[in-house]
């Protein structure tokens, strides 16, 4: 009877004290985290002094003393390990990016494919769907690597490709691009996107007052070939190639020297997610635009527009507030998931870092807990991005 006087006059308490009774909990909140963090961090350190290990991060300007087979910058064994971060870093974020990329435009085909009247296109549509989200990722890798890849021939009797390209089981190589005043190619780009991103805008805006539809497609056409071309022609902007070639390395071996070479790795990783997460994202665009009523279609067709006009314009703009919440889940699963790089010995952040680095200096704590709040804040950072997309292309109602 005392606990329960004693509850009631709390929460009278409380009542009177709207302030009070919004912030305590979280105050609550924070202090329980704060003290178990604090609770673990104070065992850890403790444990730690007991074996003589010492905590820091200085070890990261230390020489790391091992290569690493591809870099997108400078990096040789000289570098120091925080050089080496960065590297498996940027080795992540490449695969990321690329399987992003290539998952989203094939996730849209294969989800409206899967959609539609012909019936030989919706049924390889759901057989592709079927397949490859049920096989799993690590599976699908090692397909890619060991079984497709490694079927390929030598460099000495390479898939030739008119002379300029070469496809091998080490690697896929391609001509390079050899710039000069490259800035002024750049900055043309940038105006022409700038630009187009204006055109939008203000077609937008126009259509949305009167009902008026400009040509925004073909103006922002011309203006990405427009400006670029004048850029090149003012600013002298040159450009040459850099063609791999076949050279003898030993009595048998053989290997391309020059040009750009894209391991076996990469291009296995990147078929692999992208294939995968297709799969998921077709299934979230094919919902999204379920999700839009049937009578929006036929009010468009009633008015004239075309199968296509009436998915562009009508369909999708409704159905992405559907498509996109999702989807995000999935761009984050494809970062995290490419953390099974290690499996094939790609040199991303966990087999560089969390791998290599860690067991050569022995600083389990730190490295795993630089890993973990570098995945933590590439994923931060995609779902920023995509809830900023989601809030702007949000229909407004008025």
């Amino acid at each position: 009877m005392k606990i329960k006087n004693l509850a009631s006059g709390i929460g009278d308490f409380l009542d009177d004290r709207p302030r009070l009774k919004r912030y305590l909990p979280q105050a609550l909140t924070l202090f329980f985290i704060v003290f178990v963090l604090g609770y673990f961090t104070f065992n850890a350190q403790v444990n730690m002094g007991n074996r003589g290990i010492v905590f820091g991060f200085g070890f990261l300007q230390q020489e790391a003393s091992f290569d690493i087979q591809f870099s997108l910058i400078d990096y040789d064994g000289s570098y120091s390990y925080g050089r080496a971060y960065l590297v498996g870093l940027l080795n992540t974020i490449l695969v990321s990016v690329v399987g992003i990329f290539f998952a989203t435009i094939l996730g849209v085909i294969i989800g409206i494919s899967r959609l539609s009247p012909n019936y030989l296109i919706s049924k390889f549509a759901e057989i592709y769907v079927e397949i490859f989200r049920n096989i799993p990722l690590l599976l699908q890798i090692f397909f890619w690597y060991f079984a497709a890849l490694r079927a390929l021939p030598l460099p000495k009797e390479a898939i030739n490709f008119f002379d300029i390209s070469y496809l091998t089981v080490k690697g896929w190589f391609i001509p390079k691009f050899i710039w000069t005043n490259f800035s002024f190619l750049l900055s043309s780009i940038l105006l022409a996107i700038v630009g187009i991103f204006l055109t939008y805008n203000y077609a937008k805006r126009k259509q949305e007052a009167t009902g008026q539809r400009i040509p925004a497609f073909f103006i922002s056409l011309g203006l990405l070939i427009a400006l670029p071309f004048l850029g090149v022609f003012l600013g002298n902007v040159g450009l040459s190639f850099e063609y791999p070639t076949l050279i003898q390395q030993t009595t048998t071996i053989y290997n391309f020297k020059g040009g750009v070479g894209i391991i076996p790795e990469l291009i296995a990783l990147a078929l692999a997610l992208s294939l995968y997460t297709a799969t998921f994202i077709a299934e979230c665009v094919r919902a999204g635009i379920m999700g839009v009523g049937k009578g929006q279609k036929e009010a468009a067709a009633s008015i004239g527009l075309t199968p296509g006009q009436t998915l562009r314009l009508v369909v999708m703009p409704q159905a992405l507030r559907i498509i996109i919440p999702p989807t995000t889940n999935q761009y984050l699963n494809l970062t995290k998931n490419s953390s099974l790089a290690a499996a094939i010995a790609y040199p991303d952040l966990v087999l560089v870092f969390a791998g290599t680095a860690m067991m050569q200096t022995g600083r389990a704590i730190e490295i795993v807990s630089i890993t973990m709040l570098t995945y933590l804040t590439l994923s931060i950072l995609i779902s920023m991005f995509m809830n900023w997309y989601n809030k702007k292309i949000a229909i407004k109602e008025k």
